[in-house]
């Protein structure tokens, strides 16, 4: 698959191309580069191992969405793996902003920030060779979703790769590691599908390869425990203005049966907010198009974006 054919491609990552980002420059260490300079060292704790975590934050008129729950993730997961990151939250966020400003940056632009243990004295996976202060990258791109996949909805096919327990991989843990996740997606990939739906341990519904997953069923929201998916901040906040619309939300294990069967489904995530999914293993759901219940969650989310 070319460059400009995978850009193309319905994701819930997916964005409309921007050229501005051409002319970007990258924060790594304090320091700005242009996108085709920016570099790590190759003895990189998270190019070695993934030894690392990371947020995605959007910049909505001047203001950065849900900053305060992104720091409070950053630094839990940071403290988990103890990787001390060498900057207070004000320092974090007063960086991110750095970035912005440099690249007069008000609206409209994803932020990926991204923290590593730093280099090491030899490519190993013991964290005690770690020779100095944390690596911080933070990458500020103009990303719009686009507009066709919100209208055509994404198409997922349940992985063989399951979703794990905090005993084996915390997935409230932002870390850089991520292959079971690719794993998962190129075999969605592989069957014609845009997404990958995975499954827990115990064979329940738990969440796709990057985003939270939902289905309606008549007016209650259905989504996975959190047992066994990523707690993200977009799905913590769709189910708020979904309880305070009057509706109801389950939390609670349930199966690809009902998931069938159910009238309409979507996926949360920062970039996206809330992406339709309208066909799972070739089997479609409610209509084929995006529901009323998706489509007025949609319209609750954006104003909570352009308003909060």
């Amino acid at each position: 698959m070319s460059p400009s054919s995978s850009l193309s491609r319905t994701s819930s990552q997916g964005y409309v191309d921007d050229p501005r980002n051409e002319n970007v420059l990258i924060y790594v260490n304090g320091d700005f580069f242009p996108r085709d300079k920016a570099s790590v060292s190759v003895f990189d704790a998270g190019f070695v191992l993934g030894d690392g975590v990371w947020e995605g934050l959007r910049l909505v008129k001047g203001r950065l969405l849900a900053v305060d729950d992104h720091m409070d993730r950053l630094f839990e997961g940071a403290g988990a793996i103890q990787l001390d990151i060498g900057l207070s939250r004000e320092g974090v966020v007063g960086a991110i902003q750095a970035t912005l400003d440099r690249n007069g940056m008000t609206d409209g632009a994803h932020i990926r920030l991204m923290v590593t243990r730093g280099t090491k004295k030899t490519p190993n996976q013991d964290p005690r060779f770690a020779l100095g202060p944390a690596t911080i990258v933070i990458v500020a791109e103009y990303k719009a979703p686009r507009p066709e996949t919100k209208e055509k909805g994404l198409s997922l096919f349940t992985s063989t790769i399951r979703c794990s327990g905090p005993d084996v991989f915390d997935l409230r843990l932002n870390s850089h590691s991520r292959l079971n996740f690719i794993q998962a997606l190129i075999q969605a990939i592989n069957a014609g599908a845009d997404e990958a739906l995975m499954l827990d341990p115990h064979g329940f519904v738990a969440s796709c390869n990057s985003t939270n997953f939902f289905v309606v069923r008549g007016r209650e929201l259905w989504t996975s425990t959190g047992r066994y998916n990523f707690k993200g901040i977009t799905r913590k906040k769709v189910i708020g203005l979904h309880a305070a619309d009057g509706g109801t939300v389950r939390e609670h294990d349930f199966t690809l049966a009902e998931t069938y069967a159910a009238s309409e489904a979507f996926v949360t995530g920062t970039l996206g907010g809330i992406t339709p999914v309208t066909s799972i293993d070739g089997r479609t759901i409610g209509d084929g198009k995006p529901g009323p219940v998706t489509r007025h969650l949609a319209g609750l989310y954006a104003a909570y974006v352009e308003g909060a």
